[in-house]
């Protein structure tokens, strides 16, 4: 099956890719095993500038790429330049810190000399998804990188334009090395690319169910894997919250990107003492925002990435209704080409409601009452999936104690929706994965983490 890039606004097929065959598949692994030998030896200082020489191919033609994400995925350009804007402040950020995150550490003990060493791993596949096609690869790989690992970069097979760019501005980077590989292979072809002795770990972003395949297979292989999964994060809105900031977050939370967004606030958890007023702010903010064509820079939904996408998340909506759900705005397909969905806002909401129990990936909004902040830490955590949740309160203090005490998330914010910086470690909890992304704790993901012992 080739990898087609199509274009959700016009529905149009941009490009088709034919699959990489098997023997393709081999040499480039071949390849970047090569590649790996060699980069490994490379000083700190080497990677650091290749890193930051990425970081600048990717400012110098910025347009070109943020341009290409809005043609394939229908991300709103001013959004799609700030995507590539933070893959540079990404790669930067580890240049500038790597070099104080691979020093060994020092353990006091009875040998003369004693440390932990931090050792690349060797070549990582990465199984990445559409909705951030340039920075879901680039938190996965600056790191890695900077580690002395080579990546391997299986993209989502509506946006094989973006990855194929993306390794052009790899191939930038002031090294002599190839250190990311684009690898188009079938999904029938990946549990023997996971087998492969050339690949040492994997990393996968995406559904739950599919995550759980990709762990049985590196667990067969007994190689380390890291899975960023499913998430339907919630925002609670305790009664002292400070409406004219929490809704505009709560806005930005759940549409940046049309919603596509495993951290987008996926269920609103609103006290009832301010559940009326804070409903009716945020439909009034939900309504004015602009739908339409995503390279227009007054867009602020763009279309859904496929055509699939829309009908699932329109069937959760319909049996959400049908379940006695209130339709407060949107909810309906609208007329013309493109997939577009418009922001869709519902109360009297039931728990089992498909737009509350599964994860909606798409601008809507289910709105549910609770009468104490004890109350709305409970309905937060009714969940299988674990990723990130944000508290809304003037009281610090309880907004802290929430965040870090009772929350089972891997971030959890307050007074901000959550959002992934290089300098914080990104993952969640249960049916939302394992192990961590970004900061010095997604550098340590791959990497050997060697204890030397030395006695004269």
């Amino acid at each position: 099956m080739p990898f087609i890039s199509r274009n959700p606004y016009t529905e149009e097929v941009a490009r088709e890719y034919p699959a990489d065959t098997w023997d393709d598949i081999e040499a480039r692994l071949a390849a970047a095993r090569l590649a790996f030998l060699r980069w490994r030896e490379t000083t700190p200082a080497e990677r650091a500038r290749a890193l930051t020489s990425v970081a600048q191919a990717l400012r110098d033609d910025l347009e070109t790429y943020a341009q290409q994400i809005t043609l394939e995925m229908g991300k709103p350009i001013k959004q799609a330049r700030a995507e590539i804007e933070k893959c540079a402040r990404g790669l930067e950020y580890f240049a500038n810190n790597l070099d104080r995150m691979l020093q060994p550490i020092e353990v006091e003990t009875e040998a003369d000399k004693s440390y932990i060493a931090f050792q690349p791993l060797g070549v990582i596949l990465a199984i990445m998804p559409w909705n951030f096609p340039f920075w879901q690869v680039v938190r996965f790989a600056a790191p890695a990188i900077a580690a002395g690992n080579v990546v391997v970069v299986k993209p989502a097979p509506s946006t094989p334009t973006c990855a194929l760019m993306l390794k052009d501005a790899f191939d930038q980077s002031e090294s002599e090395e190839q250190l990311l590989f684009p690898l188009l292979a079938e999904t029938e072809m990946i549990p023997e690319v996971i087998r492969h002795p050339a690949v040492a770990a994997v990393t996968f972003t995406g559904s739950t169910r599919a995550g759980r395949e990709v762990a049985r297979l590196a667990g067969e292989s007994l190689k380390k894997c890291v899975l960023e999964l499913g998430g339907s994060d919630a925002a609670l809105i305790l009664h002292d919250a400070d409406l004219s900031r929490a809704v505009p977050q709560c806005i930005q939370g759940r549409y940046q990107n049309t919603g596509q967004s495993c951290i987008a606030i996926k269920r609103f958890i609103v006290d009832s003492l301010v559940y009326d007023d804070f409903v009716e702010r945020f439909l009034e903010q939900s309504r004015a925002l602009r739908m339409g064509d995503p390279r227009d820079e007054a867009t602020d939904l763009g279309p859904l990435a496929r055509a699939d996408l829309r009908e699932n998340l329109h069937r959760q909506v319909q049996e959400s209704v049908e379940m006695g759900a209130e339709v407060r705005l949107g909810g309906a397909l609208p007329d013309g080409k493109g997939y577009f969905y418009p922001p869709t806002v519902l109360t009297n909401i039931a728990p089992m409601m498909p737009v509350w129990s599964e994860e909606t990936f798409g601008p809507v909004a289910p709105i549910y009452p609770v009468n104490s902040r004890y109350e709305a830490v409970q309905v937060a955590n009714a969940t299988r999936y674990g990723l990130g949740a944000s508290v809304f309160t003037e009281n610090l203090r309880v907004g802290e104690d929430i965040a870090c005490n009772r929350l089972e998330v891997g971030s959890a914010f307050v007074n901000h929706h959550v959002f992934s910086d290089p300098r914080l470690p990104f993952g969640g909890v249960r049916e939302s994965g394992f192990g961590r992304e970004l900061s010095v704790f997604g550098l340590r993901e791959f990497v050997n983490i060697k204890t030397v012992y030395i006695v004269e």
